[in-house]
């Protein structure tokens, strides 16, 4: 299978730009600079991505200069901070900008006789961010297109296929960077874009078949996107030896356990239903902190999974959801990340049981996961679904957990939800949550005085959850749903709506 390597330096925008070349219909992996793979005739292309580092400092993230000169000619282009590494390592310089690069810019010269910039205009608008700039390139290289301010806003070299640019493409600021990217992947590269939806359902089937052979899988579903589609490529491949489990921890939302499980047996998947409320809560007790809940679900999680796993003799697979972000982010540009929150795959699972791992979407992004799910003809009303945190409602319930608050959170929720649905906004809207909050508030109901339950309201818009910005909902949306919620759930008298953005929020509240 043809692909293009994109060797990551920790800029924000790496995992967009392999979203766009994805686009393209070309598949791409990720790989952080100081641990990729030694290309192969399976590689047509190379990109450098951009960093917050500067090439200046004395230990500035670097490749081989022989991997970008590499003799087997396969083409590289540096974005940003890349094509930075390229002009420093040939006999350039790379200097602090004297004037600021950060925004919209204007290309004013752009070469016609560049592939790269073939049907890209002479203005193309363009995105810059950064704080040094090329002062000049070195004896083997041309200027390819400048700005009023930024001279060598990109270059090539005279005789290898290696190309720089000090814009990124794969942000929509820059108005015609799918062009130039395209003309990177699919003239330069060669790239014959035969990465499709059915592609990859056809090839992911037929390597199950073969590394699974008769063997037994048990699959956690959790009603989300990713262990749906993972199950149906699974069941594809392997039929009645895929056991599938669905656990109700008590925390899903209102009536989801029994919607999703007949849903499920719907589309013919041998799934058991395992109802262990009282088990999560008694785990839950008392317990406050955002990472303690998580723990302590996923501790009991694996109690309860390993236990109905173990009711199936001779399993020898553990079948997960895992999609690309999960895999990118487990492994970090420059050495041990700082824990944002536990990762919401159970880990441990494998070793308790002594099972290999299977990982059906490993190589895939949420979209992604999506499109393969529609080709294999699932429910869009499954596909569609918002995000859910693995711990459901208990991170949306700040403090402790019981009964009664995971009662009260399921009808705000259930209201709030529906009503999205009702008035033609929950596809547009990414993902959507309430959260109640451990606050009380003084109202007044009829002549009453009342001190009761705050919640809040959130919802947000975003590609991927990497960033995500609130979603501007109808005033009147919001009023009616707040006027539903206090009226209708016992113990709130007080609807708010969050307008956080991440950064620096997230989009959970725990």
């Amino acid at each position: 299978m043809e692909k293009l390597l994109i060797l990551d330096f920790g800029s924000q925008y790496t995992q967009l730009i392999a979203r766009r070349v994805r686009e393209l219909n070309v598949y791409c992996e990720i790989h952080p600079f100081n641990h990729f793979p030694a290309p192969d005739a399976s590689v047509r292309g190379i990109i450098l991505s951009g960093s917050p580092s500067s090439v200046r400092e004395a230990e500035a993230p670097e490749v081989p200069m022989d991997l970008v000169f590499n003799p087997t000619g396969t083409p590289v282009l540096g974005v940003c901070y890349g094509a930075q590494l390229i002009a420093q390592k040939t006999g350039g310089e790379v200097l602090p900008s004297r004037i600021r690069e950060y925004g919209r810019a204007n290309l004013g010269f752009v070469s016609a006789e560049d592939g790269l910039f073939r049907h890209v205009s002479a203005h193309s608008q363009v995105w810059m961010s950064h704080g040094d700039t090329i002062a000049h390139l070195g004896p083997d290289f041309d200027i390819t297109a400048s700005t009023d301010t930024v001279k060598v806003a990109a270059f090539r070299h005279r005789q290898a296929p290696v190309f720089g640019i000090q814009f990124h493409p794969e942000v929509t600021h820059s108005l015609e960077g799918k062009t130039l990217l395209r003309n990177f992947v699919v003239d330069i590269c060669g790239c014959q874009q035969n990465w499709t939806p059915a592609s990859f359902i056809d090839s992911t089937v037929a390597e199950l078949q073969q590394k699974l052979g008769n063997d037994k899988v048990v699959l956690g579903l959790s009603g989300g996107v990713d262990s749906s589609v993972a199950a149906q490529l699974l069941h594809r491949a392997i039929g009645a030896n895929l056991h599938c489990i669905f656990v109700d921890n008590g925390l899903l939302r209102k009536h989801e356990f029994e919607e999703v499980l007949a849903s499920y047996q719907h589309q013919g998947l041998n799934v058991k239903g395992v109802d262990a409320k009282a088990q999560f809560y008694a785990a839950l007790h008392g317990l406050h902190q955002p990472e303690d809940k998580r723990k302590a679900i996923g501790r009991t999680f694996i109690e309860v999974f390993d236990h109905e796993a173990h009711q199936i003799s001779e399993v020898k697979w553990l079948g997960q959801g895992t999609i690309y972000p999960d895999v990118i982010e487990s492994v970090s540009v420059k050495g041990p990340s700082v824990t944002i929150k536990s990762h919401h795959n159970v880990g441990g699972l494998p070793e308790r049981m002594k099972l290999k791992v299977v990982e059906p979407l490993r190589l895939l992004f949420k979209d992604e996961v999506r499109a393969v799910g529609r080709a294999l003809g699932m429910d869009e009303r499954l596909l569609g679904r918002h995000p859910f945190p693995g711990p459901g409602l208990a991170i949306r319930i700040i403090g402790d957990i019981t009964a009664e608050k995971v009662r009260v959170l399921q009808e705000v929720d259930h209201i709030f939800i529906n009503g999205l649905k009702t008035r033609g906004l929950y596809n547009e809207v990414w993902q959507a949550a309430a959260i109640l909050l451990p606050v009380q508030s003084v109202g007044v109901m009829g002549d009453e005085r009342t001190y009761e339950n705050v919640v809040a309201l959130r919802a947000v818009n975003s590609v991927d959850g990497m960033t995500a910005d609130w979603s501007r909902l109808p005033y009147d949306f919001l009023a009616d749903v707040s006027n539903q919620i206090i009226n209708q759930v016992k113990g709130v008298n007080r609807v708010v709506y969050d307008i956080s953005s991440k950064p620096p929020a997230t989009i959970e509240w725990e």
